[in-house]
């Protein structure tokens, strides 16, 4: 695991800036949300992912990738969650601002 965030290091800050720009459009975009069976079918998706990654289930070059997937996942969704909470106090200060003045 060390040796994949050593070498990609660029590819993960490239994940977090992409999360970041993908976070930020995401509080602009008015788009219905994921239906709940969605989300359960996609949170046990991941979890077999985690733990196929944890036990080694997958050998050789597609473990590699999977492990690589994973490690990438992790700074993309926290670029989610920063971009999303700046644009939405980003918006929240206008729309104050407009409201006050």
């Amino acid at each position: 695991m060390a040796f994949l965030i050593t070498f990609h290091w660029g590819w993960l800050l490239g994940a977090l800036a992409l999360g970041f720009a993908m976070g930020w459009v995401a509080v602009v975009h008015r788009a219905p949300g994921v239906p709940r069976l969605w989300m359960w079918l996609l949170s046990a998706l991941a979890v077999l992912l985690v733990a196929a990654a944890l036990t080694n289930l997958i050998p050789g070059r597609a473990g590699y990738w999977l492990e690589l997937l994973l490690v990438m996942f992790v700074p993309y969704l926290a670029g989610c969650a920063v971009g999303s909470w700046l644009r939405a106090w980003v918006v929240f200060r206008s729309m104050r601002a407009k409201a006050l003045g």
